[in-house]
């Protein structure tokens, strides 16, 4: 099923945030707001499975990807602000890119089928 891949994904993205925020010189209020948005992701992936039926559900895997895209803005920032090196968000704004394709298909399929 999906919503596992998306728990994996997402569990190991925000392990890469809190690594990044961890070791990189990034002012602290900035990188909160990265930290609060990259791991957020997958705590509302997560409780879309145990949501209150399908709006709900449906509405968890939506704040997910809002947590998304919020996520790749913070990282677009710290690149052009020279705050992080570009291979280093690179390689975080396609994993989050990633799981937020995979968020978009879920949310379609979770829509078609209510």
């Amino acid at each position: 099923m999906k919503e596992n891949k998306l728990i994996d994904l997402s569990m190991d993205f925000a392990i890469d945030i809190v690594n990044l925020c961890k070791s990189v010189k990034v002012p602290h209020s900035l990188c909160d707001q990265l930290l609060r948005s990259g791991t957020s992701i997958g705590a509302n992936i997560r409780e879309a499975n145990y949501a209150h039926g399908k709006a709900d559900f449906i509405a968890k895997l939506q704040m997910a990807l809002k947590e998304c895209y919020e996520t790749e803005y913070w990282l677009e920032l710290f690149v052009k602000t020279n705050l992080i090196d570009d291979n280093i968000a690179k390689a975080l704004i396609d994993k989050c890119g990633n799981i937020r394709r995979l968020l978009v298909a879920s949310v379609n399929t979770a829509k078609n089928n209510h």
